[in-house]
């Protein structure tokens, strides 16, 4: 889409669209009182066995959750969805409008950490598809093909009453059980708005997220002052100390937004 303004306004109307649907994601996923509905797992005898607070276990389970609900929205807008072939693929979910225009959709969730901050996401990787954008390796259309690129969010707390993975329950004993996580907060935004100049935690080759909650819902990261341009450039051209080595560098040309900007000769 060559009009950047229409451009911009196309994306702001997902997004719009997407956030009108967020009461009901938190319907689908939580209690009157703000505990997370499910309680366990139950086999063919009706034993529940309880869950632990593993994130990838919620994380799973929540994209089950929500699922019917992301389909409803997508029924509403008439939007087609596309699913990732695997699990690996970016993004998540793919939707098409009635002109052809893509938009990706990754959901992401995590844990607060304080009142204020939570543990952290990580962004999609900024290799690969994300450099070469007409690759359609690990990804369900070429990046560059996308006019936006949307995390939908889910951040929860978690029970401070550990729950005793030995003990086996029955449907009798359902009040009983202790939700691992409650009180939820969905956001939706671009992924630029809440991206970090840094990557993930460890090793991995993933974009980092703010940890703030209020930037998180109001998309306050350092690139959403600088705009997509900058954040695309800034990542594309990322280099990990390992990277650099591999090309015979000493050293990355950049480690963090303030050196970018003196590589780049830009204006602070």
């Amino acid at each position: 889409m060559g009009n950047s303004k229409e451009k911009q306004r196309v994306k702001q109307r997902f997004r719009n669209q997407l956030l009108k649907h967020v009461g009901l994601f938190n319907q689908a996923v939580s209690t009157d009182n703000g505990d997370w509905i499910v309680k366990g797992f139950i086999d063919i005898a009706k034993n529940i066995y309880t869950i632990s607070a593993d994130t990838k276990v919620i994380s799973k389970i929540m994209e089950l959750l929500l699922f019917p609900k992301i389909c409803e929205f997508a029924g509403a807008h008439s939007y087609k969805m596309v699913l990732s072939k695997e699990q690996n693929f970016y993004p998540d979910i793919s939707f098409v409008d009635s002109g052809g225009r893509r938009f990706a959709l990754d959901l992401k969730t995590t844990y607060r950490k304080t009142k204020n901050t939570v543990n952290g996401m990580t962004l999609g990787a900024f290799t690969g598809y994300f450099r070469d954008r007409r690759s359609t390796k690990n990804i369900t259309f070429p990046y560059d093909d996308y006019i936006g690129h949307f995390v939908l969010g889910v951040v929860y707390s978690r029970t401070d009453v550990a729950s005793d993975e030995r003990n086996i329950y029955h449907l009798e004993d359902l009040k009983n059980i202790t939700s691992v996580i409650h009180d939820f907060t969905f956001f939706v935004q671009e992924k630029y708005r809440i991206a970090l100049d840094r990557p993930g935690s460890g090793n991995t080759k993933n974009i980092g997220s703010v940890t703030k909650i209020d930037d998180l819902i109001h998309g306050k990261g350092p690139f959403s002052y600088l705009g997509e341009h900058i954040f695309d450039d800034y990542w594309m051209y990322y280099l990990t100390k390992d990277m650099a080595r591999a090309i015979d560098l000493k050293k990355p040309p950049y480690k963090n937004l303030q050196e970018y900007k003196e590589y780049k000769r830009l204006k602070r």
